[in-house]
Parts: structure tokens; sequence; C-alpha cells
């Protein structure tokens, strides 16, 4: 394949990435504008934190989403990388032009509580793991835990948990308190969606990666995700040849971009994924790539 064709493909995939993510973003728009908010049902996150203040200062909705995301798109940029950030104000302002544009959408479930809760949080959760599946996000707050799970000694998923809590007080005090039980049945419920979409949204990953290039593929990763990777040498059971096995362990959000990078550098690479609850100790830290 000449190089020519190989960055015409590039662009192809990127375009491509970028129209599912705007498409998750429309998705999400369309469950929280015709299903959840007019219901008094909130979201979780800075997009809760953007619907009060919506409600309380009669703003539009994108304004607050876009507004609030962006010290969260700086730290995606700083922390994961370029692409990630690129992909995520895609998926941001896609969400925040939906919600303009879907705001006067007739509500297509009334009345019915737990209906409406279960469908929105089904179409909530599969616009945002539309968008992470490809590469962005619509939410910062996912960013702060990645983050602060370094700093602190509990997972991703737990921060996560917690940082909410408090967005679901702050909803209880302008949709009450069944507005904010019902719109955390209505995150979780999204969260669980976003699992199925985007395939290992919680927790770390671990990358075992058997290349004919190894030495390239671990210099990529730590050039462009600012990742440390470890060798082991190992022997086919069946050719008796010697071979040098990758094992990297990145955070959820990150697992797109390596897959690219390895699929750059080797197609043919032999890769195994496994789902990490929960990494401490040791140096898992990110360089800056920056």
């Amino acid at each position: 394949m000449t190089t020519l064709s190989k960055k015409r493909r590039s662009k192809l995939r990127m375009v491509a990435r970028a129209i599912l993510i705007i498409l998750g973003g429309f998705i999400a728009a369309y469950g929280l504008e015709s299903v959840l908010i007019p219901n008094n049902v909130s979201d979780g996150g800075i997009t809760g934190i953007s619907i009060v203040g919506s409600q309380v200062f009669s703003w539009p909705l994108g304004v607050f989403i876009t507004v609030l995301n962006i010290p969260f798109v700086y730290l995606g940029y700083k922390q994961i990388g370029k692409s990630f950030a690129f992909y995520s104000v895609i998926g941001i302002l896609s969400l925040s032009i939906g919600t303009s544009l879907m705001h006067h959408i007739s509500p297509i479930i009334e009345g019915d509580t737990l209906l409406i809760t279960v469908v929105g949080g089904v179409i909530l959760g599969f616009g945002m793991g539309l968008a992470l599946r490809n590469g962005g996000a619509l939410d910062g707050i996912d960013m702060l835990a990645v983050l602060l799970s370094r700093k602190l000694p509990f997972g991703t998923s737990d921060l996560i948990l917690f940082l909410n809590l408090f967005v679901f007080i702050i909803v209880s005090t302008v949709f009450g308190l069944q507005g904010a039980i019902l719109s955390a049945i209505a995150y979780y419920i999204a969260s669980k969606v976003i699992h199925i979409v985007e395939e290992g949204l919680s927790g770390s990953k671990t990358f075992t990666i058997i290349s004919s290039k190894p030495e390239l593929v671990v210099e990529t990763i730590r050039d462009r995700l600012g990742r440390g990777a470890t060798y082991t040498l190992a022997m086919g059971g069946y050719s008796n040849e010697k071979f040098k096995e990758i094992t990297c362990i990145i955070n959820r959000l990150e697992e797109s971009k390596l897959k690219e990078i390895i699929n750059e550098i080797d197609p043919g690479a032999f890769v195994a994924i496994y789902d990490v609850s929960e990494v401490k100790g040791g140096n898992f830290k990110k360089r800056d790539i920056h």
C-alpha cells in the first residue's frame, strides 16, 4: 500500500469517526430534550449541572454544556492527547447544537415516570457510548475522574460515582428529591448502555501485543500516548520462534487510540485485550506528550 493511499484511508477513518461522534451527540441531545428534561429528569456529570444552570438562569442548555466542558477538554488534551480532545470538541459541540435544535420537540413520553427514566437513559447512553467508542466524549466528568484516580487511592468508577453524588444533590434543588432519584436511575441505565456500546467503559485495559515490529510499537505508544510498556521474552509453542510480547496498561479513554496505533504499524499483529477493574502502585503514569 502506497503512502498516499494510507493517508487517504486515514482521513476517511477520521471523517467516519467524526460523523459517528456527531450522530452520538445528536442522539444524546434527543434523549435529553425529548424524554428526560420535559419530564423533570436530569442526567449526571457536567450535563446534569448544565441542565440545572439552564433551568435556573433560563439560558440555552447548549451554552452551559459548551462553557462548562471547556476546562475538561483542555484536561483531556493534556492527559490523553490531541486527537481525543479534538473528537471531544466535536462531540460536545454536537450535543450543544443538538439540544438547541431539539428544544421545542414535543416529549415522546409523558406521565409514566419509570418508562421515561428507562427510555431516556437508554437513548442517552447509546449516544454517549457511540461517541466514546469512536474516541470522543460528551461529558467532562469522566476525564476528571481519570485524572483524580492517579492522585487518590480510588478507582475511576468509584470517583465517577462519588462526583455524581454531588451532581444529584444539586439536581434535587431544581427537580426535587423525586427528580434527583429518577435522574440517578436514568444515569445508571445510561452508564450500563454505554458499557455495552463502548465495550469496556469501566476500569482500565491491558493490551497484550505480539508484533513483528515490537520496538516501533512501544516507541509509538510512548510518543503518542505517553504510556510505558513492558517486554516479555516468549517462545512459540509450535514454531519455537522467540519473540517479544508487549504488555501495556491504559485507561479506557485511550483504547481506540492504541488500537489505531497498532493497526497503523502492524495490521497483522496479535492483540489480546483484558478488562482491569483497578490499577494501583507501580508506574502507571503518563508522560507529558506535549
